[in-house]
């Protein structure tokens, strides 16, 4: 029997992994808003304040100037690399940010894989010494000559 494309849709929808896929882009929505407002509105003003006052989201190279045509003021023609600086140092910002995050869940992670393991080992139960094993050989070669009848 074929299922209906809602229902493969909703198993598909339903996936763990979908779902976490879809939270992340969420939460990575939201930091990267957090961190672009760090740079804009702190890292930028301050560094701009350490070179001189200068605005980086002002910074443009004028192609054309504005002019006046037939009474209609058209705008300027610019390149407008100073917002191109305030975006590069947002992604900068946002991937060194999310590098450290994932290397503290990475690192969490591995003390967690750690302690479960160290865990195991303490309630599994010791092996035993080669002393012991070779000792509990030799009584189970004895039990079994004695059970064996001479010639």
């Amino acid at each position: 029997m074929k299922s209906s494309f809602w229902t493969d849709f909703k198993n598909f929808a339903m996936r763990g992994n979908v779902i976490d896929l879809a939270v992340g882009v969420i939460i990575g929505g939201a930091f990267g808003k957090i961190v672009s407002s760090l740079v804009a509105d702190i890292i930028m003003p301050l560094l701009g304040v350490l070179v001189g006052g200068i605005n980086f989201t002002d910074l443009k190279w004028v192609l054309k100037a504005p002019r006046e045509v037939d009474g209609v003021e058209q705008a300027a023609v610019t390149l407008n690399y100073g917002n191109f600086l305030q975006t590069t140092f947002d992604f900068l910002i946002i991937a060194f940010s999310i590098f450290l995050f994932i290397k503290l869940v990475t690192r969490l992670t591995e003390k967690r894989k750690a302690q479960a393991q160290a865990q195991a080992q303490a309630t599994a139960p010791a092996e035993p010494s080669a002393e012991v094993k070779l000792l509990t050989e030799i009584r189970d070669l004895l039990k079994a000559q004695e059970s064996t009848p001479s010639k």
